[in-house]
């Protein structure tokens, strides 16, 4: 009797969480449960997020999040001074997935789009953008990630630019995001889909990558290096286009260097952009301006909440970290259906004692 009431007990020994966000900050309101809507946006569960036609201010994840557009969407880096996200449009502390039929604008003053771990654009069109307002010594860039994946056809502009001390600008900046030995970071992939990206110093930063099905059409002679895409002559290239092959090049371009697998000891970009072998930094890896760290009440149309803001970093952040949630719904259900089983438990044994 005891035996199967302690197995019992183990299984229903702790709460069971789906994997994905913890929460999630939208238009400045923090939300801890899924289950909820508002215009243009629905939370369906912990790690999906449906967005048709939402325009407002930016959205941040704290978990994975798989992102699903329909119709034109956008967001747009708060500028509130008690803002929890303040220099991205969308910024997400895991792997975050967009797909969909829709379209999403991200624009912000450091990066339009930032992802601690993996992006992946799948099949849906995506613009991100950062104008460089307000940011010295840092690199700025239209999507921070630590890898980035293009396939499904999608189509991906992005950008950046700024003219503060010590500013780079990128299009696409891809970082170490320190997430484990093991795990391949600063990896860019396109399988038969299109990227635009701009920056004064780079269209593309990154340690490698690699093309299937797709070919640079800017820069001529276009190459993966060591920190990012480089021209004919081996310099970082400030423009970089790739389109899937026999695609017809934009007016006053010539068909660029045709990549139908990537390079020798190029990762496969038909793997999970997780996954792979370690590589080494960008020769400059600047980390994200952080944000002041503040204390605010905030109030969502579930209940009020006190929060302590976590600092926008390049790295994903750790046990260390402050973070502030609210106690889930089924935190009390297991203690009591543990408690009312062993009480029961022991109700059975002593009438088996007296008989």
């Amino acid at each position: 009797m005891f035996t199967a009431m302690a197995c019992l007990c183990v299984l229903l020994g702790g709460p069971s969480y789906a994997a994905g966000a913890e929460s999630l900050i939208i238009a400045g309101a923090t939300y801890y449960e899924p289950g909820v809507s508002g215009p243009g946006w629905a939370w369906t569960d912990a790690d999906h997020l449906e967005l048709n036609g939402y325009a407002g201010e930016a959205i941040g994840s704290d978990g994975d999040l798989v992102l699903t557009l329909a119709g034109q969407n956008s967001v747009t880096e708060s500028h509130a001074p008690d803002a929890d996200i303040t220099l991205c449009g969308m910024e997400v502390w895991g792997n975050l997935t967009l797909r969909g039929t829709g379209t999403l604008t991200a624009t912000g003053s450091q990066c339009g789009i930032h992802a601690s771990q993996a992006l992946v654009v799948d099949g849906c069109t995506v613009d991100a953008r950062a104008d460089g307002a307000d940011i010295t010594d840092e690199a700025v860039a239209g999507v921070i990630a630590g890898d980035m994946a293009v396939r499904g056809g999608g189509r991906v502009v992005a950008a950046g630019a700024g003219s503060g001390a010590g500013v780079r600008a990128y299009g696409v900046y891809l970082q170490d995001a320190g997430i484990g030995a093991g795990v391949a970071a600063c990896r860019l992939s396109v399988d038969a889909s299109w990227l635009d990206a701009a920056g004064a110093d780079g269209g593309v930063a990154c340690t490698g990558g690699s093309l299937v099905s797709a070919r640079f059409v800017a820069p001529a002679g276009g190459a993966f290096s060591a920190d990012g895409v480089v021209d004919a002559g081996g310099a970082l290239a400030p423009h970089v286009v790739v389109e899937p092959e026999g695609a017809t090049p934009p007016a006053g371009e010539t068909g660029g260097r045709d990549v139908p697998g990537g390079e020798a000891g190029e990762p496969s970009s038909d793997a999970d952009p997780a996954a792979g072998e370690p590589t080494t930094e960008p020769t400059a890896n600047p980390s994200l301006k952080p944000a002041a760290t503040t204390t605010k009440t905030t109030t969502t149309s579930k209940t009020t909440v006190t929060k302590t803001t976590i600092s926008t970093s390049s790295r994903p952040k750790t046990a260390t970290e402050t973070t502030a949630t609210l106690p889930k719904a089924g935190d009390n259900n297991w203690i009591a259906a543990s408690l009312s089983l062993f009480l029961l438990g022991l109700a059975l044994f002593g009438a088996a004692y007296r008989c």
